[in-house]
């Protein structure tokens, strides 16, 4: 799993692919503008997160898929998104502010969807 403040190199995202296959696991912190990405759970990353200063409240789970372009690379899913007190009662993000952050954060640190 790696902690991203910078984009990743493409030969980082490629290993994560061959990892994981079509679909990669990360988790923002739309505060701090940091992506934990590559556990085989969203909850390794958010941990991840945690040990290293978010705040709960400041991390969503989104998955990213190489190849599919801009508009169709990040799915704003997961299971840690589920978060009733904060307006979000189901697992993908509702928020478009959040999404926006979200988005903002994938296209700049990981990618933009573009072919391995």
């Amino acid at each position: 799993m790696l902690v991203l403040e910078r984009p990743i190199t493409r030969a980082e995202l490629i290993r994560l692919a061959r990892l994981f296959g079509d679909m990669i696991k990360y988790v923002t912190d739309v505060e701090r503008g940091v992506i934990a990405i590559g556990g085989e759970l969203h909850a390794d990353a958010e941990q991840r997160l945690l040990e290293a200063g978010s705040r709960q409240g400041d991390l969503w789970g989104a998955n990213y898929y190489p190849g599919r372009g801009r508009d169709g690379c990040i799915e704003f899913t997961s299971l840690i998104n589920i978060r009733p007190s904060q307006g979000n009662p189901g697992m993908e993000v509702r928020d478009a502010a959040v999404r926006e952050r979200i988005r903002a954060l994938t296209l700049g640190l990981v990618g933009e969807g573009e072919d391995l």
